[in-house]
Protein backbone atom coordinates (compact mmCIF):
# COMPACT_ATOMS: atom_id res chain seq x y z
CA UNK A 1 0.00 0.00 0.00
CA UNK A 2 1.23 3.50 -0.74
CA UNK A 3 -0.40 6.60 0.86
CA UNK A 4 0.02 10.25 -0.56
CA UNK A 5 -0.88 13.29 1.37
CA UNK A 6 -1.66 15.95 0.10
CA UNK A 7 -2.40 19.98 0.90
CA UNK A 8 -3.62 23.15 -0.71
CA UNK A 9 -2.56 25.81 -1.33
CA UNK A 10 -2.35 29.66 0.54
CA UNK A 11 -5.85 30.51 -0.39
CA UNK A 12 -7.82 26.94 -0.45
CA UNK A 13 -8.77 24.24 1.27
CA UNK A 14 -8.38 20.08 1.20
CA UNK A 15 -11.34 20.41 -1.33
CA UNK A 16 -9.83 22.27 -3.92
CA UNK A 17 -11.68 21.14 -7.16
CA UNK A 18 -7.34 20.21 -8.54
CA UNK A 19 -7.21 18.55 -5.45
CA UNK A 20 -9.69 16.73 -5.69
CA UNK A 21 -8.86 15.17 -9.29
CA UNK A 22 -5.61 14.42 -8.32
CA UNK A 23 -6.36 12.08 -4.95
CA UNK A 24 -9.20 10.30 -7.23
CA UNK A 25 -6.80 9.71 -9.83
CA UNK A 26 -3.84 8.44 -7.22
CA UNK A 27 -6.92 6.46 -5.71
CA UNK A 28 -8.04 4.66 -8.70
CA UNK A 29 -4.83 3.86 -9.43
CA UNK A 30 -4.52 2.13 -6.29
CA UNK A 31 -2.91 5.02 -3.63
CA UNK A 32 -4.78 5.20 -0.18
CA UNK A 33 -4.89 9.49 -0.27
CA UNK A 34 -6.08 11.68 2.49
CA UNK A 35 -6.29 15.48 1.71
CA UNK A 36 -5.15 17.48 4.91
CA UNK A 37 -6.31 20.84 5.52
CA UNK A 38 -3.48 22.64 6.99
CA UNK A 39 -2.75 24.00 10.34
CA UNK A 40 -3.83 27.62 9.61
CA UNK A 41 -6.52 26.30 7.68
CA UNK A 42 -8.08 24.65 10.87
CA UNK A 43 -8.02 27.44 12.74
CA UNK A 44 -9.37 29.94 9.94
CA UNK A 45 -11.14 29.20 7.49
CA UNK A 46 -10.44 31.89 5.33
CA UNK A 47 -7.56 34.31 4.20
CA UNK A 48 -4.03 33.14 3.54
CA UNK A 49 -1.64 32.03 5.94
CA UNK A 50 0.85 34.63 8.08
CA UNK A 51 4.84 33.97 8.12
CA UNK A 52 4.27 32.31 11.54
CA UNK A 53 2.02 29.76 10.50
CA UNK A 54 4.57 28.19 8.02
CA UNK A 55 6.94 26.18 10.95
CA UNK A 56 3.18 24.66 12.26
CA UNK A 57 1.97 23.50 9.01
CA UNK A 58 5.21 22.06 8.53
CA UNK A 59 4.61 20.25 12.12
CA UNK A 60 1.17 19.28 11.32
CA UNK A 61 2.29 17.14 7.95
CA UNK A 62 4.99 16.11 9.65
CA UNK A 63 2.53 14.80 11.81
CA UNK A 64 0.15 13.20 8.86
CA UNK A 65 3.54 11.34 7.82
CA UNK A 66 3.99 9.81 11.52
CA UNK A 67 0.22 8.74 11.14
CA UNK A 68 0.04 7.47 7.70
CA UNK A 69 3.76 5.17 8.93
CA UNK A 70 1.78 4.14 11.63
CA UNK A 71 -0.19 1.89 8.81
CA UNK A 72 3.04 0.25 7.36
CA UNK A 73 2.71 1.26 3.96
CA UNK A 74 5.36 0.25 1.53
CA UNK A 75 5.60 4.42 0.58
CA UNK A 76 4.68 7.40 2.28
CA UNK A 77 4.64 10.64 -0.39
CA UNK A 78 3.66 13.93 0.05
CA UNK A 79 2.34 16.59 -1.94
CA UNK A 80 0.77 19.90 -2.26
CA UNK A 81 -0.32 23.12 -4.03
CA UNK A 82 1.05 26.03 -4.41
CA UNK A 83 2.05 26.91 -0.66
CA UNK A 84 1.27 23.69 0.59
CA UNK A 85 4.00 22.02 -1.45
CA UNK A 86 6.60 24.43 -0.76
CA UNK A 87 5.61 23.41 3.31
CA UNK A 88 6.58 20.06 2.29
CA UNK A 89 9.36 20.47 0.32
CA UNK A 90 10.68 22.36 3.32
CA UNK A 91 10.27 19.56 5.23
CA UNK A 92 11.37 17.02 3.37
CA UNK A 93 14.41 19.17 2.98
CA UNK A 94 14.52 19.62 6.87
CA UNK A 95 13.58 16.12 7.80
CA UNK A 96 15.30 13.87 5.36
CA UNK A 97 13.95 10.59 4.53
CA UNK A 98 10.37 11.72 5.81
CA UNK A 99 8.83 11.54 2.23
CA UNK A 100 9.83 8.66 -0.26
CA UNK A 101 8.02 10.55 -3.43
CA UNK A 102 6.88 14.75 -3.33
CA UNK A 103 4.55 15.64 -5.79
CA UNK A 104 4.64 19.94 -5.68
CA UNK A 105 1.87 21.29 -7.58
CA UNK A 106 2.33 24.96 -9.41
CA UNK A 107 5.41 25.70 -6.93
CA UNK A 108 5.65 29.66 -5.94
CA UNK A 109 8.96 29.52 -6.87
CA UNK A 110 8.69 33.25 -6.30
CA UNK A 111 5.92 35.92 -5.68
CA UNK A 112 4.79 37.15 -8.92
CA UNK A 113 6.55 40.09 -10.57
CA UNK A 114 9.72 39.93 -8.03
CA UNK A 115 11.78 37.03 -9.60
CA UNK A 116 14.40 38.17 -6.97
CA UNK A 117 13.06 36.87 -4.29
CA UNK A 118 13.33 33.37 -4.96
CA UNK A 119 12.18 30.78 -2.40
CA UNK A 120 14.94 28.00 -2.99
CA UNK A 121 17.23 28.52 0.36
CA UNK A 122 16.12 24.75 1.02
CA UNK A 123 16.74 23.27 -2.28
CA UNK A 124 20.85 22.57 -1.93
CA UNK A 125 19.48 20.39 1.01
CA UNK A 126 16.27 18.46 -0.19
CA UNK A 127 17.51 14.56 -1.86
CA UNK A 128 13.57 13.62 -1.80
CA UNK A 129 12.59 12.49 -5.16
CA UNK A 130 9.68 15.26 -6.70
CA UNK A 131 7.51 15.63 -9.47
CA UNK A 132 7.31 19.29 -9.94
CA UNK A 133 3.84 20.23 -12.43
CA UNK A 134 3.67 24.00 -13.46
CA UNK A 135 1.85 25.67 -15.73
CA UNK A 136 3.52 27.75 -18.50
CA UNK A 137 1.95 30.84 -17.62
CA UNK A 138 2.77 30.71 -13.67
CA UNK A 139 3.51 34.34 -12.43
CA UNK A 140 5.34 32.79 -9.42
CA UNK A 141 7.53 31.82 -12.13
CA UNK A 142 8.60 30.82 -15.78
CA UNK A 143 9.44 26.88 -16.90
CA UNK A 144 13.15 28.51 -17.24
CA UNK A 145 12.98 29.26 -13.74
CA UNK A 146 11.69 26.61 -12.47
CA UNK A 147 14.33 24.33 -14.60
CA UNK A 148 16.99 26.51 -13.32
CA UNK A 149 16.15 26.15 -10.04
CA UNK A 150 15.71 22.40 -9.67
CA UNK A 151 19.09 22.46 -10.88
CA UNK A 152 20.08 23.20 -7.16
CA UNK A 153 17.76 20.05 -5.73
CA UNK A 154 20.51 17.09 -5.70
CA UNK A 155 17.76 14.47 -5.81
CA UNK A 156 15.93 13.21 -8.65
CA UNK A 157 13.67 15.89 -10.05
CA UNK A 158 11.26 15.68 -12.82
CA UNK A 159 9.17 18.50 -14.08
CA UNK A 160 6.01 17.97 -16.25
CA UNK A 161 4.93 21.24 -17.65
CA UNK A 162 1.64 21.91 -18.59
CA UNK A 163 1.28 24.39 -21.14
CA UNK A 164 -1.25 27.47 -21.24
CA UNK A 165 -1.76 27.04 -17.64
CA UNK A 166 -1.23 29.65 -14.92
CA UNK A 167 -0.83 28.84 -11.33
CA UNK A 168 -4.37 26.93 -10.96
CA UNK A 169 -3.22 24.75 -13.80
CA UNK A 170 -6.27 25.05 -16.06
CA UNK A 171 -9.58 23.70 -15.77
CA UNK A 172 -8.97 20.10 -17.50
CA UNK A 173 -8.49 18.91 -13.89
CA UNK A 174 -9.29 15.13 -14.28
CA UNK A 175 -7.31 15.18 -18.00
CA UNK A 176 -4.12 16.39 -15.96
CA UNK A 177 -4.76 14.05 -13.05
CA UNK A 178 -4.15 11.21 -14.89
CA UNK A 179 -1.02 12.94 -16.68
CA UNK A 180 0.11 13.11 -13.15
CA UNK A 181 -0.20 9.90 -12.05
CA UNK A 182 1.69 8.71 -15.10
CA UNK A 183 4.65 11.45 -14.72
CA UNK A 184 4.81 10.17 -10.93
CA UNK A 185 5.19 6.46 -10.98
CA UNK A 186 8.25 7.32 -14.15
CA UNK A 187 9.99 9.32 -10.77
Amino acid sequence: MDILILTHGAGSNRNAPLLVAVANAFAAAGVDVSRYDLPFRQTRPHGPPRPADAARDREGLSEQVARAREKNPDHVWLGGHSYGGRQASMLAAEAPGLADKLLLLSYPLHPPAKPQQLRTAHFTQWKTPALFVHGSKDPFGTIEEMRAAMQLIPGPVRLLEVAGAGHDLGRKHVELAARIVEEFARL
